[in-house]
């Protein structure tokens, strides 16, 4: 069974805020500690999760982390991110209600990494499949392209998000993730031209510059040094732990993953350098003849830079930065610029350059991760934007990033006090009004109509005459003097007389997290942020695709004399979105909290996180939570949890789990006022109740843990001493067995010692009675022997005798013959006894050499070269004449053994040694191969049964080639098939044909002198075939190729015969032009093999191995 935890089992500190006791800011801020000096870096209030960022891995993150939390409980698990993210994704998939996911805090809290998690966890418990996972690989991919263009180093965060991002998932109806879309607030575009010390500019600044190659950087016209760049801080520009150039192509394979094609990231890349290239331009001061000031640029090879990589006229751009076009209904009047006038039109451009470039990548993004279907989806937001920011200089950014935390923070007191009332309403349970601060006032403050802070600004940036921004703080002083949220130097509130903290231009707003000093220094023209219309027009102009789309207002034929919206209005009107966006989902919190200044861990600044806590608003959140029941939970894991504490609930309670939990609570005695029945809860009100809960429920199991040590230490001995007594038995079976094994062996052993010395006795009394009878016979044996060699040796005697007499008569009747011969012929010597001796000796001679040949006949193999020695000078003619008859005997009964098929395989072996012996060095090897003809089986192979029914004629030769390219000498494996009419090339891999060659239009055969496969078809000029030229081929068999080439042509009537070049230099026509195809011998790259290569148009060579 498997085994789940609570939150409340081995609490480090209190998990969840609303069960604090005693509460107050101290022991808030103290089980803060308490819980991240643990390594528990998540802590709940309700249904809200506190991040602390621990500046360092922690292994809760893994795989199996996300198994763990998926599909369970948001209370059943110990404090955790991801029990919040399947939280909001199972009340999505599963109850149809859209999500969102608002991630606040001050930069450096971890908000980025917190929206990654959720991100990566959602992605990981849903659908999968190969269009899901591109979907998911999609959404994921666009994070690492916005944080190259939106984040930045900043003193409290190496990699801080300097614009805020909303992003709506939508899933289908199953759960799986369709696609996105993708909202961006207020991008800090003022960072692009100026840095505070120790922060550095946007990051793609610096991968570009770090991880680009040399060829790109010289395309955009750029150096990899920093200090080049006016625009670059150089104090920070290197950051530990960050590797620009590894994430330069991170970025690079995001945008490929996320859809950007190839030409709009070199866009991209050429607007990024064009930004860098403006903030080298400088300009000097020139007094002009009637006395105005007016503005030049210094050195103009950064300008000359930027025009061609944006492809304006530069021209049309320095006129643009030294003058200026203002146009009233029918008049144009032509100011000229000073030189801060000119540097305020290069930032500005700088600044509106960069920040329409963003919008226009996030408009990019959504179009590539945008749901292909019209259905009706499923939504979820991640909501990621700036905390509340109170800094020493407080300006028009932190002015309007604390308006949009006010807006947040109102949203969520209202969801959740709604969510609170619509639980108590569900449950039946009676609903009392919670008292609270609602920071209305301070909204309207800001973004009322008629007296707002931002309606006044926008009123005073669009009247006539001098606008500055004492005239604004001013207008505040009348407007706004008697709020009780503002304070100023001329306010009734500001008590100056004692408050000297307040500088004249500087006022003050009370918002809920506290007070905040804004300096009014800057309003004006951050809220305008004007950009001259010669700069838009100037940018128009450019031949650059993407510059005509972020400039569209600089269309001559589009010209709109009607003032832009300001900033402070587009911000607003973009927040009232939001806010009925999120209005419209069930919103999810998490409170991000950085603990130290220093980006280290383990360390806990009290400071610090106490200010954190208070303009997060978490001590309202939890005195809300608290302000009815502190703590609720289902009947069913209630009743499983604390069953033990009554006997009538333990250990199983039969009847329905509301009954169980009201026998448990009238058992345990507890007051009625602390707790309420629900529906199918049990609501309880005060902590402590829960915690006496807790305590009875650790003493109980306590004991339960004695009595189960109790019952297994019994059963433990119990089964020790039964398993004593069987070994016990066990033991003595095997003793008695062994002792009567034993006696055993003893008496068998004795009776086998009496049965051997019986034995024994016997056999030595058998053993004397055969020696007496052996003895006996011996002795018989040996004079029997003794007298029949008296009788041989008698018998030898006599029979020698005998024979000497008979060889004494024939010695005598020999030389007696002998004489009587000698008489007789002795008359006849002198005439023709040396004549017949000559023949005799002749005759003995030739009978001996005819017989010594029929012994040393060699073997019947007609290559065969071995033959006997002649013994005789005088038999040299016959001796060379036997040789040739047997020789030709021995190949006539050779090939009487021969087929046709072998014949003719002889035969074109013989015609491929006319070809090839000592002309071709491939040859040699080829001849110990047979040549096989239809290496491919075409008419057995299944796969080409479409190219066997396409030819005719019956096929001589079937192989695979390859056809050489000439463009890059690389060759295509291609099927030749050689009939008795044509040479036909087709597709190796579908057999269709590519050409067909009919035999007479070969005109000859060019082959190299060397070890290669390489030949070339020669066709004749004029014919059909040679349209596309000669063909230049190889092939393993080319020998073989060539020789059934000769013979078809030799054979065909209507065919001239085929020429055959063997020159290690020839030309191939290849369409209009003439190739030469040069062998040479050397090591080719890859190895063994031959390798072909084309150095120029007009020639190809071929690197043959050295033959060893």
């Amino acid at each position: 069974m498997e085994v789940k935890t609570s939150l409340l089992d081995n609490m480090i500190g209190v998990g969840d805020m609303v069960l604090l006791e005693p509460l107050s800011e101290d022991s808030f801020l103290e089980n803060l500690q308490k819980r991240f000096d643990h390594n528990e870096i998540y802590t709940y209030i309700g249904s809200v999760v506190i991040s602390m960022n621990p500046y360092r891995s922690l292994p809760i993150f893994t795989p199996d982390k996300v198994e763990e939390y998926r599909n369970r409980n948001f209370y059943e698990l110990s404090p955790h991110i991801y029990a919040l993210a399947d939280e909001a994704y199972r009340s999505l998939r599963d109850q149809d209600k859209d999500q969102c996911i608002l991630i606040t805090g001050e930069s450096g809290a971890g908000k980025t990494e917190a929206s990654k998690l959720v991100m990566s966890y959602v992605a990981a418990v849903c659908g999968k499949g190969q269009e899901v996972n591109k979907v998911k690989e999609q959404l994921l991919q666009s994070n690492p392209v916005l944080e190259a263009f939106g984040n930045a180093k900043t003193v409290r965060n190496d990699n801080s998000s300097r614009f805020g991002k909303y992003m709506d998932i939508e899933f289908d109806f199953k759960g799986d993730p369709l696609g996105g879309v993708i909202s961006n607030y207020l991008l800090e575009k003022s960072r692009v031209v100026k840095q505070p010390r120790g922060e550095r500019n946007f990051h793609v600044f610096y991968q570009l510059l770090s991880g680009a190659s040399d060829d790109t950087l010289r395309k955009l016209k750029l150096d990899r040094d920093f200090s080049k760049y006016n625009y670059l801080s150089l104090d920070s520009a290197a950051v530990n732990g960050l590797d620009d150039a590894a994430n330069f192509r991170t970025v690079r394979n995001a945008m490929q993953i996320v859809g950007f094609m190839e030409d709009e990231v070199q866009s991209v890349l050429e607007l990024v350098a064009a930004v860098l290239k403006l903030g080298n331009i400088e300009f000097k001061p020139e007094s002009r003849c009637n006395g105005t000031d007016e503005s030049r640029i210094k050195d103009k090879n950064d300008l000359k830079e930027m025009c061609e990589l944006l492809g304006i006229e530069q021209s049309v751009l320095e006129r643009a930065f030294s003058y200026r076009t203002v146009e009233a209904k029918m008049e144009k009047v032509s100011t000229t610029l000073n030189v801060a006038q000119a540097y305020y039109a290069r930032d500005a451009l700088a600044k509106n350059l960069y920040s329409r470039l963003f919008s226009w990548l996030v408009t990019r993004i959504n179009e590539s991760i945008k749901a292909q279907t019209k259905t009706r989806h499923k939504v979820m937001g991640v909501l990621d934007i700036y905390g509340f920011e109170i800094f020493e200089d407080n300006s028009f950014e932190q002015f309007i990033i604390n308006y949009c935390n006010e807006k947040l923070q109102q949203i969520f007191i209202e969801l959740t006090l709604r969510e609170e009332q619509e639980e108590y309403v569900r449950e039946g349970i009676e609903w009392t009004n919670i008292e609270y601060f609602n920071n209305a006032i301070i909204c309207d403050l800001i973004e009322n109509n008629q007296n707002g802070i931002l309606a006044m600004l926008d009123e005073e940036c669009l009247r006539p005459g001098t606008v500055t921004d004492e005239t604004f703080l001013d207008k505040l002083n009348t407007v706004c003097a008697e709020h009780q949220h503002f304070e100023s130097r001329l306010s009734k509130n500001s008590k100056f007389l004692t408050d000297h903290s307040l500088p004249h231009n500087c006022f003050r707003i009370q918002h809920y997290a506290g007070k905040v000093l804004y300096r009014v220094e800057g309003f004006v023209d951050k809220n305008n942020d004007l950009l001259y219309r010669d700069l838009s027009q100037a940018m128009y102009k450019a031949n650059h695709s993407l510059i005509k789309q972020l400039f569209p207002e600089g269309n001559p034929a589009k010209v709109n004399l009607k003032r832009p919206p300001t900033a402070g209005f587009q911000f607003r009107a973009s927040v009232g979105t939001l806010m009925k966006n999120l209005q419209t989902k069930n919103p999810n919190y998490i409170r991000c909290i950085k603990p130290n200044d220093k980006k280290a861990s383990h360390i806990f600044t009290d400071s610090l996180v106490r200010h954190q806590v208070r303009y997060l608003g978490l001590m309202e959140n939890v005195r809300v939570r608290r302000a009815g029941y502190a703590f609720r939970q289902a009947y069913e894991p209630c009743l499983e949890r604390y069953k033990m504490l009554c006997k009538r609930t333990w250990p199983h309670w039969r009847g329905p789990a509301r009954e169980g939990v009201e026998v448990l609570m009238t058992d345990l005695q507890v007051p009625a006022e602390e707790f309420s029945y629900g529906r199918s809860k049990i609501f309880i009100r005060n902590p402590r109740t829960l915690f006496f809960l807790e305590e009875r429920r650790r003493q109980c199991l306590e004991d339960l843990a004695t009595l189960i040590q109790k019952i297994y230490r019994g059963w433990k001995c119990r089964t020790q001493f039964l398993l004593l007594k069987k070994s016990q038995v066990t033991v003595a079976a095997w003793y008695r067995r062994y002792a009567q094994q034993k006696k055993y062996k003893r008496i068998k052993s004795a009776t086998t010692v009496v049965q051997s010395y019986t034995r024994g006795w016997q056999a030595r009394k058998l053993l004397r009675e055969l020696k007496y009878q052996k003895r006996c016979e011996e002795a018989v044996t040996t004079i029997a022997a003794f007298w029949h060699g008296t009788q041989a040796r008698r018998e030898l005697r006599r029979l020698k005798e005998e024979a000497r007499r008979k060889h004494a008569v024939a010695v005598i009747w020999a030389y007696w013959q002998g004489l009587k011969v000698r008489r007789e012929y002795r008359k006849f010597f002198r005439a023709n006894a040396g004549k017949k001796i000559y023949d005799f000796t002749i005759q003995r001679i030739i009978q001996k050499y005819f017989l010594n040949l029929k012994s040393t006949m060699p073997s019947m193999s007609p290559i065969d070269k071995n033959w006997p020695t002649r013994p005789y000078l005088f038999l040299d003619g016959v001796h060379t004449d036997l040789r040739r008859i047997f020789h030709l005997w021995r190949c006539k009964k050779y090939r009487s053994q021969f087929t046709e098929e072998k014949k003719a395989v002889y035969e074109e072996k013989l015609e491929a040694s006319e070809i090839f012996k000592d002309k071709k060095a491939l040859y040699p090897s080829s001849v110990s191969q047979p040549f096989k003809g239809d290496y491919l089986e075409i008419s057995k192979n299944p796969k080409y049964q479409k190219l066997n029914s396409a030819v005719d004629e019956k096929v001589l030769l079937a192989d695979v080639v390859n056809k050489i390219n000439r463009a890059n000498g690389k060759g295509t494996a291609r099927i030749f098939l050689l009939t008795k009419k044509s040479v036909v090339l087709a597709d190796q891999k579908t057999g269709q044909v590519k050409a067909s060659v009919p035999l007479p239009d070969l005109s000859s055969v060019s082959v190299s002198t060397q070890t290669d496969g390489f030949f070339a078809l020669r066709l004749k000029e004029g014919s059909a075939s040679a349209v596309k030229g000669d063909f230049l081929l190889s092939s393993e068999h080319l020998i073989e190729i060539i020789t059934k080439l000769h013979r078809v042509g030799a054979t065909t009537a209507d065919m001239e015969q085929l020429n055959v070049d063997i020159s290690d230099e020839f030309l191939v026509q290849f369409k209009q032009d003439k190739v030469c195809v040069k062998f040479i011998q050397g090591v080719p790259k890859n190895g063994n093999s031959v390798s072909c290569k084309r150095k120029n148009n007009r020639l190809l060579e071929v690197s043959v191995p050295t033959t060893p």
